[in-house]
């Protein structure tokens, strides 16, 4: 079927009523879960047979990081630091309450900002970061509407 075809085409009778995780392929599982730890992540359950695990924060916030990643040279990241840029998903992007204190914290710890804080539309500032792969994580601190 064709999404674009109208004579085939139905809304999903379904809605999405929340998101559960993202996964995140990482080629170091120590080095990744020690990472995502310091970040606030916590492992709650492993899943040998899929290569992969699965992370909480004290908030709720769920990622899957799956151990099954190529090592690249330089540690690249196909969906973002190619010219050809290929269709996926390109990060996650996470809410923080005090986007300075992240980014005091962040500096303390040597953990690069590679991007931000910035202005992003009219509801968030953000920064990014990456991962020890080259992951890129998002952090947004929303702003209040104005009347």
């Amino acid at each position: 079927m064709q999404v674009d075809d109208p004579t085939t085409s139905h809304d999903c009778p379904v809605t999405a009523t929340g998101y559960d995780h993202v996964g995140i392929r990482v080629t170091d599982r120590r080095r990744s879960l020690r990472f995502y730890e310091r970040l606030g992540f916590r492992q709650t359950h492993h899943f040998p047979d899929a290569e992969a695990n699965e992370m909480v924060t004290t908030a709720g916030v769920r990622i899957n990081l799956i151990f099954n990643g190529a090592h690249r040279p330089g540690g690249r990241n196909v969906l973002l630091d190619e010219p050809v840029k290929l269709p996926g998903m390109t990060h996650p992007a996470f809410l923080v309450e005090d986007l300075a204190a992240l980014r005091a914290w962040l500096e303390r710890e040597a953990i690069v900002i590679t991007e931000g804080p910035k202005r992003i539309g009219p509801r968030r500032v953000a920064l990014f970061i990456r991962d020890p792969d080259g992951n890129v994580l998002e952090f947004n601190q929303l702003i209040p509407e104005r009347d």
